[in-house]
């Protein structure tokens, strides 16, 4: 009881001093004052009075900024020595709601609201932590370093996509660009100029930017995973991959080049993908994984491969897939995996063939002329392929029809080809000529 009465008592007394400061527009003296209150609160253990204390000095007529900024953050240093939890969320949502609609101290804002997110989060509440943190729009924070931004947006898509909100989780992605991860830190300009805002430096527990970008393609896969989205999943991969400190280390770059082999090979086919699959055929590491550059050698070649032999050699590499890095490659992957194969054989028969029966065409395919047409017609309707069906004469033609206009156009070439190779032959022969003459006159 003595103690209580000391400690209101020294309060009283610090308080007094708080206000004759206050009222002489000393910044330094009314920031003393109320900082000295939250540490006679802080060493008596007395929370509940160091959480009033906090709202009173913060309410106070004309309380200057810099002092509420102070006692923000230093009551922030005492939420790691709270004796107990429910003790540690009273002192957070206190300065939560003191902190509420200053802009002076929104960062601290912005990190209280993380540290309660966080334990929300171990308390089972996602939703609850996944609403908190989609409160704070840090993009408009001028005075907040450029990673710890991205880490907190970071942590807005990650709670996002654990309580499968896909679409607040696209949404909240797209506010960092990628190309933000590809900035050399030390040719930024580090002086600030006059009149710019000052940045402060971001906490020790922030990642650096090159392992920030492996955290935002990491989510970035389990969004499009979601979607069965392969090529764009490809393109994660292929980003992680181009981190320095990946490529450096073989024990890093192997299962993630694996998984570029997978997903390219069951995404589908369009001008995109065929530019990855050559440019990854190129990379010298692939040797080191002779099996996956036989599989994209197979997709680029132009023959037609069986699914029984492919599937045989892959089958292991493919279930061996669940044990490394990002996991398995999903449940209808096998599936997709045919699909593509199929969708390849169509490919290579439609460079050779102008004509083909639909039987010949089965045959070569090893499926039955209903699925032979089920898989034609859907790569038409995708405008993968152009294609006429005769069911009646049980023919299909690859020429695409072409109208009036396109065969005189390819007339009015061919007669340009032509008369320039008369020309050119007349040149020749006329070079011909001359030379002949000017032998026989020697």
């Amino acid at each position: 009881m003595d103690n209580q009465s000391n400690l209101e008592a020294q309060i009283d007394a610090l308080l007094n001093v708080e206000k004759q400061m206050r009222l002489a527009g000393d910044v330094a003296g009314t920031r003393k004052a109320a900082c000295d209150i939250l540490q006679l609160c802080f060493e008596a253990k007395a929370w509940k009075t160091l959480n009033d204390q906090i709202v009173v000095l913060s309410k106070r007529r004309g309380q200057l900024k810099q002092a509420v900024t102070a006692m923000v953050q230093q009551a922030m240093g005492y939420i790691d020595q709270t004796p107990d939890l429910d003790t540690r969320i009273e002192l957070i949502q206190t300065l939560n709601s003191v902190s509420a609609g200053k802009i002076y101290v929104e960062i601290e804002r912005a990190r209280l609201i993380k540290t309660l997110a966080k334990i929300k989060e171990e308390q089972g509440l996602i939703d609850e932590a996944a609403e908190l943190m989609q409160e704070i729009a840090v993009e408009t924070f001028g005075a907040m370093a450029k990673t710890e931004k991205i880490a907190f947006i970071l942590e807005q898509v990650r709670l996002c996509l654990d309580r499968k909100d896909y679409v607040r989780a696209q949404i909240l992605s797209r506010k960092i660009s990628p190309r933000v991860f590809d900035i050399d830190p030390s040719k930024e300009k580090k002086k600030p100029k006059e009149g710019d805002a000052i940045v402060e430096e971001a906490p020790a527990n922030i990642p650096s930017l090159p392992e920030l970008k492996r955290i935002y393609y990491e989510l970035m896969i389990r969004y499009y995973k979601h979607h069965n989205d392969y090529l764009e999943i490809c393109r994660c991969y292929k980003a992680i991959y181009d981190i320095p400190s990946v490529k450096e280390d073989p024990e890093q770059w192997t299962p993630i080049l694996r998984k570029i082999c997978w997903y390219l090979a069951l995404a589908p086919h369009d001008p995109m993908q065929s530019s990855l699959l050559n440019s990854t055929l190129e990379d010298k590491n692939l040797f080191e994984i002779p099996k996956f550059k036989s599989l994209l050698k197979q997709l680029v070649t132009m023959e037609v491969v069986l699914w029984t032999s492919l599937w045989n050699e892959f089958e292991g590499e493919f279930e061996n897939e669940k044990s490394l890095v990002g996991g398995s490659l999903g449940d209808k992957a096998a599936e997709d995996l045919k699909q593509r194969v199929i969708e390849h054989n169509i490919l290579v028969i439609s460079k050779y063939y102008s004509r083909i029966t639909l039987k010949r065409l089965a045959d070569l395919l090893c499926l039955s002329i209903k699925e032979t047409e089920k898989h034609l017609s859907d790569m038409v309707v995708s405008k993968a392929l152009v294609a006429k069906v005769d069911r009646p004469m049980g023919v299909v033609c690859f020429q695409a029809v072409k109208d009036s206009n396109d065969i005189l156009n390819s007339w009015s070439m061919n007669l340009e080809k032509l008369l320039d190779l008369v020309e050119k032959s007349c040149h020749q022969i006329h070079k011909e000529t001359m030379v002949h003459k000017a032998a026989l006159k020697a």
